[in-house]
């Protein structure tokens, strides 16, 4: 399989705007199979020429995809069956990975009634993010990050692939975490957290190696065991919910607290935006959108919702306090479960939750491996994202950036295996705020301004003809400081407007993050557009 590779030149050297031409994409296999030793290779060059041989004898041996980020001619696509728009969010949703998110609806003080309607109310949101953009991949033939050229245009969109591997990095830190707590009960807690963590991060990689066919293949049809293994869990614990347990929190701080764990759950689900086209740039142009929105929409809407709302069964379990001593001792309804998420968290709570025991370790194992799914998509993503990054990015072949994502979510996920619900509380929040100006961003461009004139796919990589992207940098930083800031609620900050709803807050920072972005972005673009006619 011969893949082009851009040439090492730094086109920001180039005048922004007298570059006319496209960032060189033309093979960079010629250079390689010329000598390394030549004089006219910096080290840098010799470097790169070894690790795409490297990649072109992985790609011989075992099929590796070398694909990158190049935009995908119709005549090239190889679309997998239309089903899988809506199979692929399963194993992506449906995993162990995503109970924490639901249990966090009882720590933060709310009866199961609310938990439930938070997660439903939020995921549904949150889901018309990731539908509408995942529509822009078959259309453009394009990854997730590399459509946003055509409204951030080539330098921001830098920023943007940054972004994208912090989120990456974000969601594997989480799941690898949950693993290790998993793994740890499985061997009656002999086993040090980090073993798990250091098994789920390589498994997670060498999967992602394989590119989009076969990770299509594989989330496909990892979900079905997990899904059952989800329903037997219903049905172990299900007796156990406490329908009639009150929310803990009042006034102002319970409708903070409602806001907040609102928020996560509309960001679980939005933070998909930025990466579903990935999955979906080899789908033909012609695929009807109505289809592309509706298939990955329900495709992320049932199974998040069923494996959150899981989750919020077990949080109430958790956190189900029947009295409080005078030495402020808490005596729960199901201590024996309550006392094992205290003492050894979500792996804890699911040995116990799983009877009899021979059945809980087999389950166990079995939910170890339903995050490879979620870990897989994001090394791949991630290594993309990296690629846009620049020349040199683009010609260090995906696998090692994959590589390097894999080793550094591992190691935050050994120094912070201790703190997992703060992780996600704080983690996953935050990257709602980015995930809705990205996407009203994108819809903006694609409704408004382009809505006649369409887009010049064959300058996606032509930094002259793609916009200036200073309206969409404006309306992001305009968005993120002017909403975020001031309206977050995280353990280590809470913004003035967030603060109104108690003393732990109440996360508004979305909604607010969102009014910005648009009401920059429409007159920013259109006076951008005025002046630039881009």
């Amino acid at each position: 399989m011969v893949i082009t590779r851009p040439q090492l030149v730094d086109v920001e050297e180039n005048s922004w705007e007298n570059n006319a031409s496209p960032v060189p994409t033309s093979s960079f296999n010629s250079n390689c199979n010329s000598d390394p030793n030549s004089t006219q290779h910096a080290s840098q060059a010799r470097v790169l020429c070894q690790l795409q041989r490297a990649e072109a004898w992985l790609d011989e041996k075992m099929g590796i995809e070398t694909q990158g980020i190049d935009r995908i001619l119709e005549e090239n696509k190889q679309p997998p069956s239309l089903l899988n728009m809506f199979l692929l969010w399963w194993s992506l949703t449906c995993h162990v990975g995503s109970l924490p998110i639901g249990m966090i609806g009882s720590e933060l003080g709310l009866s199961f009634a609310q938990s439930v309607m938070a997660i439903t109310t939020g995921t549904m949101f949150g889901a018309i993010c990731t539908a509408f953009c995942g529509s822009l991949g078959p259309k453009l033939g394009l990854r997730a990050i590399a459509t946003a050229r055509f409204s951030f245009g080539y330098y921001s969109t830098k920023f943007c692939s940054l972004l994208n591997v912090i989120i990456g990095i974000g969601y594997t830190t989480v799941n690898v975490v949950v693993v290790g707590q998993i793994l740890s009960a499985v061997s009656d807690y002999k086993i040090s957290i980090i073993v798990g963590c250091v098994i789920i991060s390589i498994l997670g990689y060498l999967v992602s190696l394989f590119g989009f066919k076969i990770i299509h293949t594989y989330e496909k049809y990892s979900w079905i065991s997990i899904f059952i293994v989800f329903c037997v869990l219903y049905s172990q614990v299900g007796h156990m919910v406490d329908l009639s347990y009150p929310a803990t929190s009042k006034g102002l701080a319970h409708t903070g607290a409602f806001l907040s764990f609102l928020a996560i759950n509309f960001s679980s689900s939005a933070t998909w935006s930025c990466i579903a086209a990935d999955y979906y740039c080899n789908y033909p142009a012609t695929t009807p959108s109505w289809k592309i929105w509706t298939l990955t929409y329900l495709g992320i809407v049932i199974p998040t919702v069923f494996a959150n709302v899981l989750g919020a069964c077990l949080g109430n379990i958790a956190f189900n306090i029947t009295s409080v001593s005078d030495a402020k001792v808490h005596t729960y309804a199901y201590p024996a479960l309550a006392e094992s998420y205290q003492e050894h968290g979500l792996g804890g709570i699911l040995r116990e939750s799983y009877h009899p025991l021979w059945l809980s370790k087999i389950v166990l194992v079995l939910l170890v491996f339903s995050v490879l799914g979620n870990n897989v998509a994001t090394n791949y993503s991630v290594g993309l994202s990296l690629q846009l990054m620049g020349a040199y990015f683009h010609a260090v072949p995906r696998f090692i950036w994959s590589l390097l994502i894999a080793f550094v979510a591992m190691v935050i996920a050994t120094a912070g295996r201790e703190s997992l619900s703060t992780m996600v509380i704080n983690f996953v929040s935050m990257l709602g705020y980015w995930s809705i100006c990205f996407t009203f961003i994108l819809a903006l461009e694609d409704k408004v301004f382009r809505r006649k004139s369409g887009y010049d796919l064959e300058s996606w990589n032509v930094p002259s003809k793609l916009p200036w992207g200073i309206a969409a940098m404006t309306a992001l930083l305009i968005g993120y400081l002017g909403g975020a800031v001031t309206g977050m609620a995280q353990s280590w900050y809470i913004g003035p407007i967030a603060r109104i709803f108690g003393s732990h807050g109440g996360d508004v920072g979305i909604y607010l993050t969102g009014i910005l972005t648009a009401a920059v972005y429409l007159p920013a673009r259109w006076y951008e557009f005025k002046i630039s006619h881009r």
